[in-house]
């Protein structure tokens, strides 16, 4: 067997692959794993990966060759790579493109196409996917039932047999518009490099090959850019479906600010306003509304109700289960998925991958960090102590209450005060879930507060205060975590978080990574309570970064340093060798006193 100990990469035979984490090769190995592995465990030494059919599928329409994995895999591999582990890579590879869809020239149904008759008759046997079927057109064509081209889809996927569209679309009304040169705002303007591609990658040149995907760019990199972009290269009737409408607005001041667009191009389709326009910007709260759980979703038709040429799912990693059913019944409108992360923590990424579309365009953090697209983050997890009452409470206390016990720790508070004397200069964001933690803060802080109750208007105000520079700290639930433009915003100290939402981290991370002038750098603070659920919790929580490249420096703080307002930040030590569990039901608790599903 061959042994090169300066390789970092171990290869096994369940399709697991760890990575040591040092020594020189590291960081090429991680960038090149995290193209078509996923990463499941980041403890000290050595990483966990698994290659997942998904995986492979996003990295072969992504265009990554298969040559290239196993090659890759070898050269960096301290062993030899198990031959079971190729083959099982090169199979998994060439089911893709090994049945695909397409329209039949002369009826105009759609139609299954397999390499192989035996994978037809399993589809016919099947029974989810048979029933789909509307007839055997020869053994390895397969006419598919009308309006259901996307549950063939994901019924295929859940076979192992994931399907390459190339039915086509139809065109939606033309929006003819440009982009503009100078904002309104009298800057110059003009698409980055990365921003371009992805946009030239989703439209194909107009094609079936393009038309549907997922573009993944961290945040701050201007993926609402990379939708308008894909506007301007479709030039037809857009609806956009974003998280809350402080997001809606923002699309609408972009869309406005970097195109001929108009006002009256324009619409809002909310809560407050029901406005149908060539553009129009809707939330998936609204979407998803009934007046009673038995009935049916009363604004779910706008889907079908006008001829869209482009539908974008802004944040698709949080696409609500039900719009993934009307996503099903459109499968001939072009869709954008823009996120900044794939991970779903409902599982459902297959259901991305087949309704809106395999993975088209991925750029690493890190990579864009070091353009100076994004703000350089120094990431740091304080481990601090429980008072010796909270201690007893927490011991005594059952799970549910465990975890509020640990995440309203009272020490944190005086941390924060801390964190904020040593960044006074800077503008803060304090984020949390508990809404009983978040208004102590306020009081103790005096610093303004928005929450799901917040009324929009007063949230654009401070919003607006914080932009300008007149208010320097801003304390916020998680209704901030998705699609808020603060780009002064340097430092966000992390009180309490949702369980082990790794996607969740990924975006308070990204609240301070848009590029800033001077030095580039941003903080990002997660204050928890040592050996305790909250320690758990962040330890899942900074997975999907650690895949990016950051790492977390551990800052462990005992009772005296915080009665002296200590903050040994100096003696802060890379990550330690914790183990990091997987989710659990544990993760699907949701507390009263949090704002799980707030207002959008």
């Amino acid at each position: 067997m061959r042994y090169q100990p300066d390789n970092p990469v171990i290869v096994q035979t369940d399709m697991t692959v760890l990575l040591e984490a040092t020594g020189p090769l590291f960081e090429e190995a991680r960038d090149f794993l995290g193209q078509f592995a996923e990463l499941r465990k980041s403890p000290e030494f050595f990483h966990t990966y698994a290659v997942t059919p998904l995986s492979i599928w996003n990295a072969a329409a992504a265009g990554l060759p298969v040559d290239e994995i196993v090659s890759g895999l070898e050269r960096l591999a301290k062993y030899d790579v198990p031959p079971t582990v190729i083959a099982t890579i090169h199979d998994l590879y060439k089911r893709y493109g090994a049945v695909w869809l397409e329209r039949d020239s002369e009826s105009g149904c759609e139609v299954l196409v397999f390499r192989d008759a035996k994978s037809a008759k399993r589809v016919l046997a099947d029974e989810t996917a048979g029933p789909l079927i509307a007839r055997r057109i020869s053994p390895t064509r397969l006419e598919v039932a009308r309006g259901a081209r996307g549950r063939i889809k994901h019924a295929l996927v859940k076979l192992g047999l994931p399907v390459d569209d190339r039915a086509g679309f139809v065109d939606g009304e033309a929006l003819p518009f440009e982009l503009r040169e100078k904002t309104l705002r009298g800057c110059d303007f003009s698409l980055r490099a990365y921003q371009r591609d992805a946009a030239e990658i989703f439209y194909a040149g107009g094609t079936s090959a393009g038309g549907s995907g997922v573009i993944v760019l961290p945040c701050g990199a201007g993926k609402t850019i990379v939708g308008i972009a894909c506007m301007h290269r479709l030039q037809q009737r857009t609806l956009i479906l974003t998280t809350n409408i402080t997001a809606l607005r923002q699309w609408r001041r972009e869309i406005l600010d970097k195109t001929s667009l108009t006002d009256e191009d324009i619409g809002e389709y909310s809560g407050e306003v029901k406005d149908i326009r060539p553009v129009t910007l809707t939330t998936y709260q609204i979407l998803t509304y009934k007046r009673r759980k038995n009935e049916d979703f009363l604004h779910m038709d706008l889907f079908q109700r006008h001829n869209w040429g482009l539908i974008v799912y802004d944040e698709v990693h949080l696409l609500p289960a039900p719009v993934f059913r009307a996503v099903a019944d459109i499968q001939a409108r072009r869709r954008l998925g823009l996120t900044a992360t794939l991970v779903r923590e409902d599982g459902r990424e297959d259901e991305v991958f087949s309704l809106i579309g395999p993975k088209r365009y991925d750029r690493p953090w890190k990579q864009l960090e070091q353009q100076g697209w994004i703000a350089k983050a120094l990431c740091v997890e304080m481990r601090i102590p429980m008072p010796e009452d909270h201690r007893v409470a927490y011991a005594m206390a059952d799970l549910r209450e465990k975890y509020r016990l640990a995440m309203e720790n009272p020490y944190k508070i005086a941390v924060v005060e801390r964190l904020l004397e040593r960044h006074k200069e800077d503008r803060v964001l304090i984020i949390g879930q508990y809404l009983n933690q978040l208004d102590q803060l306020r009081e103790r802080l005096g610093a303004p507060i928005i929450t799901g109750e917040t009324p929009n208007e007063e949230r654009e105000a401070l919003y607006a205060d914080f932009k300008a520079g007149r208010i320097k700290v801003l304390i916020v639930s998680k209704v901030a975590n998705f699609a808020v433009d603060l780009p002064d915003a340097s430092v966000a100290i992390q009180v309490s978080g949702m369980f082990r939402s790794r996607q969740e981290e990924s975006q308070r991370l990204g609240r301070v990574l848009r590029p800033k002038a001077g030095d580039n750098n941003a903080y990002f603070y997660s204050i928890v309570s040592r050996d305790s659920k909250d320690q758990d919790c962040a330890r899942n929580r900074c997975l999907f970064l650690t895949e990016q490249g950051y790492r977390y420096r551990i800052v462990v703080l005992d009772e005296e340093d915080i009665e002296q307002g200590r903050l040994p930040l100096e003696h802060s030590v890379e990550p330690d060798a914790d183990f990091l569990p997987g989710a659990t039901d544990e993760a699907e608790m949701f507390d009263e006193g949090s704002e799980i599903g707030a207002a959008m």
